[in-house]
């Protein structure tokens, strides 16, 4: 089955209520391809959420950059996941690498996140992705490995599910994993879902690829067989995010 081109937009910690609306405005007035061929959901910071959704386009979605592990409660400064669907948000980020490194939360918890949220009814964003000294020292693959593995052991459902290759050393480096290199990586993880998992869940999951993505890169890395879209950092909060959502047509090209 075609699995849809996705382009998901991580905003992470800017803006103000101008901003905000600027960046909205920018995206309603745009001629992107229709929803058939691509999905698009724009993550901005917590409270931001509910302005952004309020005008945002109607085929464009709106994502949460986190939520809590469990059901809320005493936990000063989170935000869970029934407050997320009370907002009527559908999708959430979880597992970020800069909340994996500066937050030191670990693929259990990740695993337990993502799980948790499914289970109220999110759609999750998942990502995954090794460091400069994991990719030198030729443990790129059992890192992502161990991460997509954390995150299976709790999830039996994966419809709900886009998975996010972001190389860490890639993210706002202006480094780019090479398509090729995005392609192995991203080919190995399919594999992976496919001996661990199931072929369908294979078949059908969307890996998605983060790092440094803009404009000028995103057609040669959409043409990769197993890149199914793209998280997008900095880009996002740029006009030339409408360029890496035209380059979903280059799937429907094949």
């Amino acid at each position: 089955m075609a699995r849809k081109f996705f382009v998901g937009g991580n905003w992470k910690c800017n803006g103000t209520t101008e901003e905000v609306k600027k960046i909205v405005t920018i995206l309603n007035e745009a001629e992107v391809p229709s929803e058939d061929v691509v999905e698009v959901v724009v993550s901005p910071p917590f409270v931001f959420l509910s302005l952004v959704k309020g005008l945002l386009r109607p085929d464009f979605q709106v994502a949460a950059q986190n939520c809590w592990v469990r059901k809320g409660g005493a936990f000063t400064g989170e935000i869970s996941a029934e407050m997320i669907v009370n907002l009527s948000v559908p999708w959430v980020i979880l597992g970020h690498s800069e909340r994996r490194s500066l937050l030191n939360e670990s693929n259990e918890f990740v695993g337990d996140k993502v799980a948790y949220a499914l289970s109220k009814g999110l759609k999750v964003i998942a990502c995954i992705g090794e460091t400069l000294e994991q990719r030198e020292s030729g443990s790129t693959l059992a890192v992502v490995a161990a991460q997509t593995k954390a995150i299976a052991d709790k999830v039996t459902n994966w419809a709900n599910v886009v998975l996010a290759y972001e190389p860490v050393w890639a993210i706002g480096t202006g480094k780019v994993a090479t398509p090729a290199q995005a392609q192995e990586v991203h080919l190995e993880l399919r594999k992976w879902l496919h001996d661990n998992v199931s072929a369908e869940v294979a078949a059908s999951t969307r890996i998605i690829y983060g790092g440094s993505v803009n404009g000028a890169n995103c057609k040669e890395l959409a043409a990769k067989p197993d890149v199914d879209g793209f998280l997008v950092g900095g880009a996002s909060l740029k006009p030339e995010f409408i360029d890496i959502i035209k380059s979903a047509t280059v799937k429907k090209d094949d």
